[in-house]
């Protein structure tokens, strides 16, 4: 291709050399520069690229993108004269948006070729882009996702390093799905992927915002929270149609940049303003086939929906998902049936349900989402709440104490054990874990090893229990010591209840 023609979106100064030159890739990491290739240097915080110019010339790259001047740079990559007059040099005010629009040029606008749907919020993205997927599916339809669990294409999942991929990775996984077939496009958009430009220039069909709370504030993340909202309120400027949780106790601060065309959902509740898509009578269901919800959807849309992943603000995330699928034009009845199947891993994910207990596994890693969690499970009556958790290690202590004190005031039993302990001693997290217990008085005991304590709440559990072990999720891997060992809580919950004989009567693939 003619560097001109990927350039129609960017905002750039042409410092030096010819716009008419060929170009076939873009790089911003060095180590992958080949003759043929734009470079695009970028300042982030630990590493400034633009100090590999000499590097990706000498590998013969002939086309910079910068952000400053770069002469100290171009004298020392030792190019003759000759090969010096024909490099050309792009200066741009933010070169991480211009790798986002060459990234989307390189190859060839993929995502406009599919329907679009972008889920932000702080609680709920990865369980709402997995029921818009599993209804889509149900539907008859070949859907390409990108998110935290990786990117799937066609039911075909490739591990991600951020919930929201670099640009152009994002760009080639977009390609990948239309070179496959898919139909539609779903993402969970981070707030660091829109802070960080790497959603830039993409146009989503509809847009969908969960819920914010106080969270990524950080040295390394956002400033504080004006900031957050700020970014995460971007995407109803970058999409046709947008979808609002009414509920939320920032609704006005979210929408009050948007851009699209609007409409709301929320839970209803007596005496609330009235939103275009509304939850109501939600009931709580626990039997030994089926533990999740019941509710009645009215407003733009009427049906009944039976919910086959607990809790109340799940309601609310399948909600948001019936809701587009209904502008989608898709059968009520595959919308229905999706939902009472409905699966997601590591999100309130039931491994097993029977006479003997209930055992559901949760990403629930902070003090929020636990006692969010817990105070969910404690609406469908179980004869002992069980929660097994740890905590990660070299991160802050403050986690432990109100992990600890959450489990020690909601659960009835707490199985202290490890979770990604790293560096640190797995002892040291108990003993800061037991310690807030015991302040509360509630009951505990300490596992040391995760494969043994999520053993030892089967064996022991009494009938009606529900357990839930947390705080992993859908991670399958345990870090110790800088050494990451293949470890999945599904699967020992799933080889224990095999060895006892408790045939679940909970098949997570029945849909």
């Amino acid at each position: 291709m003619i560097l001109r023609t990927w350039l129609n979106e960017l905002d750039y100064e042409l410092v030096r050399g010819s716009l008419d030159v060929e170009v076939t890739e873009v790089v911003y990491d060095s180590r992958k520069a080949v003759p043929g290739a734009v470079f695009v240097c970028m300042a982030g915080t630990r590493v400034d690229s633009h100090r590999f110019v000499p590097d990706v010339l000498r590998a013969g790259v002939r086309v910079l993108v910068t952000e400053r001047d770069i002469e100290e740079e171009l004298a020392a990559s030792g190019l003759s004269e000759d090969e010096m007059g024909r490099v050309t040099i792009l200066k741009t005010a933010e070169a991480r948006r211009s790798l986002a629009l060459l990234s989307a040029a390189r190859f060839g606008y993929p995502a406009s070729k599919m329907i679009t749907i972008g889920v932000t919020g702080t609680k709920g993205k990865t369980t709402t882009t997995h029921m818009i997927k599993a209804i889509l599916e149900a539907a008859g339809k070949k859907v390409g996702m990108t998110g935290t669990t990786g990117t799937v294409i066609n039911g075909q999942v490739t591990p991600t390093m951020n919930t929201t991929p670099e640009s152009y990775e994002l760009h080639q996984s977009f390609a990948k799905m239309a070179e496959a077939g898919c139909q539609y496009m779903i993402m969970e958009v981070s707030s660091q992927g829109i802070k960080m430009h790497r959603v830039d220039g993409l146009a989503f069909d509809y847009g969908i915002f969960t819920n914010i709370s106080p969270d990524h504030i950080g040295p390394d993340e956002h400033a504080d929270f004006a900031e957050y909202l700020c970014c995460k309120s971007r995407l109803l400027s970058m999409c046709r149609i947008g979808l609002v949780n009414l509920n939320d106790g920032h609704f006005k601060e979210i929408v009050k940049d948007a851009s699209c065309r609007l409409y709301t959902y929320r839970v209803k509740e007596d005496g609330e303003t009235k939103a275009d898509f509304e939850a109501s009578n939600v009931r709580y269901v626990s039997r030994p086939d089926f533990v999740g919800t019941e509710f009645d959807v009215t407003g733009n849309l009427d049906m009944d929906v039976r919910l086959g992943i607990p809790g109340l603000f799940n309601v609310d995330n399948a909600l948001a998902a019936l809701c587009v699928c209904s502008f989608l034009g898709l059968p009520k009845d595959r919308i229905v049936h999706a939902l009472e199947h409905i699966r997601v891993n590591g999100r309130m994910e039931i491994v097993h349900t029977s006479s003997r207990c209930t055992v559901l596994v949760d990403y629930a890693h902070n003090a929020v989402s636990m006692e969010s969690l817990l105070t969910t499970l404690r609406q469908y009556h179980p004869r002992r709440l069980v929660v097994v958790f740890g905590c990660g290690g070299n991160r802050s202590k403050d986690r432990r104490y109100s992990m600890g004190e959450i489990g020690g005031r909601l659960a009835d039993l707490s199985i202290i054990t490890a979770d990604n302990s790293r560096y640190e001693k797995v002892e040291d997290i108990m003993a800061d874990i037991r310690g807030s217990i015991e302040k509360t008085g509630g009951d505990f005991v300490e596992i040391p090893d995760r494969r043994d304590a999520i053993r030892s709440s089967i064996l022991h559990a009494q009938p009606g229990d529900m357990i839930a072990v947390i705080g992993k999720g859908h991670e399958d891997y345990q870090e110790i010591n800088g050494v990451r060992h293949h470890f999945l809580d599904r699967e020992v919950i799933e080889e224990t209840i095999k060895e006892l004989g408790d045939e679940t009567q909970y098949d997570r693939n029945n849909g």
